[in-house]
């Protein structure tokens, strides 16, 4: 039973009064779906129990770094040793150097990388790195990725391919954006265009190979195909963000489940972040040898970080890859994440409901939608007066997704094939409410 003061109302009151829209992050104020945001007191598994004592399953898991759910022993574990052993040191340790290691065993596009604190960072950085490596100024991206809140990605579409983008946040100056180039996702014509007009001048081109921040839309084959040509033959940089994706979808990343499908395919830059701290604030971007040696100390492109590399969370990141490198892992991961997805296709088909899901290795994307979208355009057509009812609707049973439209969902090892049949269970009795009369 709810009690009779709303504890998640009286914190967010309070929390007003301290912190700009009462949450340190946009997506946590329920702006998108309206109603209180739920104030988590603690966590354990699959589950985390807000201020009134209400139990959730969760499917943000964080946004994604809590890939074993919350709590798993063998990261406490770890965490506890380091944290007794020093904070935070300004130095380097043996951690950083195994975590690397262990990273680099994963993706093996990377011959080198450069732990930091968080994605944008990593992302801003690989960007640098970029225009460092190639003497060039241009960047493309494309609508609806989002690589982190540094400046010159903060930008959507020009008026066209012969113009630049324009800054979708105040305080960011047009010229900070001049270089930057958004082109549409998937749309290999535009893509083939830009680097005809502008291919000499192009440093790189940063991507996300499944846009968790359209909800969930992968990169077509052929797509992925002719960023990676064009690139190799007009000299730029191809930057993968994996953030979301690095050891999330697969455990060799998103890259992998691409090379299956194109021979020889790599990115030459990666950035990632989310898993490979399991939880903890870490990042890391990281190349081939050739490219990465233009990093300070040893190149002319600066970075640095006072808290990279930290040594409790590099135990973190550690930990958790060393979990979710056991045999089995993401096979049974993929196993009831594709649970969850055709649980909840079947019971929207079952009502009529225009209904879409995706999934790979532990992430989910679902569109109000009779079929997935394939760019930012087709995402912005799903029905949000739908969503919104549908989140409210999980959120008293009990469930938490994502509260925003064009946000990508997650399960964990710790959710169990009863939370997928729960889940699914309450999604039913909603989409009997939302089906059309």
């Amino acid at each position: 039973m709810k009690p009779n003061t709303d504890l998640n109302e009286s914190l967010m009151a309070r929390a007003r009064q301290v912190i700009p829209g009462g949450v340190n992050s946009p997506v946590r104020a329920f702006r998108a779906v309206g109603g209180t945001p739920r104030f988590v007191q603690r966590a354990q598994g699959q589950y985390f129990w807000d201020a009134n004592g209400q139990r959730y399953i969760d499917y943000i898991g964080s946004w994604g770094p809590m890939i074993l759910g919350h709590g798993h022993p063998a990261v406490l574990e770890a965490v506890q040793k380091a944290a007794t052993e020093g904070f935070s040191f300004g130095a380097p340790t043996e951690r950083e150097i195994e975590l690397a290691e262990e990273i680099l065993s994963l993706v093996p596009s990377m011959e080198m990388l450069r732990l930091v604190s968080s994605g944008t960072e990593a992302g801003m950085t690989a960007i640098r790195l970029a225009r460092g490596a190639t003497g060039r100024s241009r960047i493309i991206k494309f609508e609806g990725c989002y690589h982190g809140h540094a400046d010159a990605l903060l930008v959507k579409a020009g008026s066209g391919l012969a113009t630049f983008g324009n800054p979708t946040s105040a305080g960011v100056p047009p010229e900070v954006v001049q270089h930057t180039m958004v082109l549409e996702y998937n749309n290999v014509a535009q893509l083939e265009e830009a680097f005809a007009l502008h291919g000499k001048d192009i440093a790189g081109l940063i991507i996300e190979p499944i846009a968790g921040n359209m909800n969930f839309v992968r990169a077509s084959v052929e797509f992925t195909r002719r960023c990676r040509e064009l690139c190799t033959q007009h000299g730029a940089l191809l930057i993968y963000d994996e953030v979301m994706t690095g050891c999330r979808v697969a455990l060799g990343s998103a890259q992998s489940v691409y090379a299956k499908q194109i021979p020889g395919f790599e990115p030459d830059l990666t950035v990632m972040g989310k898993v490979i701290g399991g939880g903890m604030p870490l990042a890391a971007f990281g190349g081939k040898r050739s490219v990465m040696e233009q990093l300070a100390p040893l190149g002319p492109v600066y970075q640095a970080g006072t808290l990279s590399g930290n040594p409790v969370a590099t135990a973190c990141g550690l930990a958790t890859l060393r979990e979710i490198r056991k045999p089995g892992f993401f096979d049974d991961l993929s196993r009831k994440t594709h649970a969850l997805v055709d649980g909840l296709k079947n019971a929207a088909a079952a009502e009529g409901l225009p209904f879409s899901a995706d999934c790979e290795g532990g992430m989910f994307g679902f569109f109000l939608l009779p079929e997935l979208p394939h760019n930012y355009t087709e995402v912005m057509k799903s029905d949000s007066g739908r969503f919104n009812l549908l989140f409210h609707g999980l959120l008293d049973r009990g469930v938490y997704i994502a509260p925003a439209l064009y946000e990508a969902g997650f399960v964990s090892a710790a959710h169990t094939d009863e939370d997928i049949a729960a889940t699914v269970a309450a999604a039913k009795e909603i989409f009997k409410e939302l089906a059309p009369k």
